[in-house]
């Protein structure tokens, strides 16, 4: 059984990196590192750092790890 991403994140464009941290996907120092090594497609408004759903959605389906079955 595969996990289905799109049913657990909420329906939004953009997530900062707060709320990322609050949906328990990635704390904020380990999101800033993947950025910074290119690891994560960002949008920044203003001085803030913001992740769309469908990156967010690209990473944990990149990083899964499934269970032997």
């Amino acid at each position: 059984m595969r996990t289905n991403f799109e049913e657990l994140i909420p329906q939004r464009v953009l997530f900062n990196l707060k709320e990322v941290e609050e949906l328990g996907i990635l704390k904020i120092d380990m999101a800033k590192k993947l950025i910074m090594k290119s690891k994560l497609e960002f949008v920044k408004i203003g001085n803030k750092i913001h992740l769309s759903r469908t990156e967010v959605i690209r990473y944990l389906e990149a990083n899964l790890v499934p269970a032997n079955t």
